[in-house]
């Protein structure tokens, strides 16, 4: 019974997420205007923060589970700070927030949701381990505002940013189910995500009607790197897992702010040198990217992070593999470098 109500929960979390999708885009088309200039990708205007509606079809999913099933999926302090990452995305989508100010949002979100995040198990990437202390507290809080922004840096071409974090949550909530097949319903968290974005991709893929905004790129880049914090206290997915799975964009976005900083550029400014922003011009268009992006993660980096998870002991080096011809391409799509 209790894996009816799942799926029942999972279909009506991304049922909700398309029509609020669909709600958004109507109040967006008169006040969240996105309007092409010279950095964009997009040449017609388009509604933002359509990811308003991940935020609230999750939280209904939360409520579902509660109370339908007694069972919590996300924890108070994450879904908290989860709000206050989508109350400040959605004020900057409405209207420029001084970096500053997003940054300390960001930071102190962080730090309550890991703060509260149960588990006793040392965070570790291969042989490097941050103990259980202070210090693997503070390299928590770094990692979920890095895994935040970073979604919000590759949230720039139509469908890639929710097809991502689709791939990603999905790709967690399958190796989750099985590796753990008598757990307790560790793989609902990812797989509610999942379900959340798959709602909103039907609007947002090529070509966008609606594109996602830092109200959402903020938000399920918060959730991943909670939950990878989370899974990895409890022993079930390492850190070296999720990096592996969302390795797309974290190759991405790294390779590109060493670049852009090791040239002086100013790494805080909207740009246009993405390796899939390079890539989308040399494939002229943006769906040709997402098939490519959606076959490196289905058929390199889920095959790979599942080796990581039944063979912890390979998992730095799977790791390495994972990430040699995504860094490959980073060069060869100059990464960082100014438009072709």
């Amino acid at each position: 019974m209790l894996s009816l109500f799942s799926a029942a929960g999972f279909i009506g979390v991304a049922a909700l997420a398309f029509f609020l999708t669909g709600r958004v885009r109507h109040y967006a088309q008169y006040r969240l205007l996105d309007i092409p200039n010279a950095r964009s990708s997009h040449r017609v205007p388009t509604p933002r923060g359509g990811g308003l509606a991940i935020v609230v079809a999750l939280l209904a999913g939360e409520l579902y589970w509660r109370f339908a099933l007694g069972e919590s999926v996300y924890g108070f302090a994450v879904l908290a700070g989860g709000v206050l990452v989508a109350a400040v995305g959605f004020w900057d989508d409405h209207g420029h927030l001084p970096a500053r100010w997003r940054l300390l949002a960001h930071l102190a979100a962080a730090t309550v949701a890991v703060a509260n995040i149960p588990g006793d198990v040392p965070l570790h990437l291969g042989f490097v381990s941050a103990g259980a202390g202070w210090f693997a507290g503070l390299a928590g809080v770094l990692a979920v505002a890095w895994m935040l922004n970073l979604f919000n840096f590759m949230d720039g071409i139509d469908g890639l940013a929710g097809l991502e974090v689709a791939c990603v949550a999905a790709g967690a909530a399958l190796l989750l189910l099985l590796s753990l097949p008598n757990g307790t319903g560790a793989f609902l968290a990812p797989g509610l995500l999942a379900v959340a974005a798959l709602g909103f991709l039907a609007w947002n893929w090529p070509p966008a009607k609606i594109f996602m905004g830092d109200v959402g790129s903020g938000f399920v880049g918060y959730l991943l790197g909670c939950e990878a914090i989370a899974t990895a206290k409890a022993g079930t997915l390492s850190l070296a897992v999720w990096l592996i799975l969302a390795g797309v964009f974290v190759v991405d976005a790294s390779f590109t702010l060493a670049r852009r900083v090791a040239g002086g550029q100013r790494w805080h400014e909207a740009h246009r040198s993405h390796a899939y922003q390079h890539a989308a011009q040399l494939l002229n268009g943006h769906a040709p990217v997402d098939h490519r992006v959606l076959a490196i993660n289905l058929l390199w980096l889920l095959p790979l992070a599942g080796l990581a998870t039944w063979k912890p002991v390979w998992e730095l080096p799977l790791l390495i593999l994972a990430y040699l011809p995504l860094l490959y391409l980073a060069i060869r799509l100059r990464a960082g470098q100014p438009e072709l």
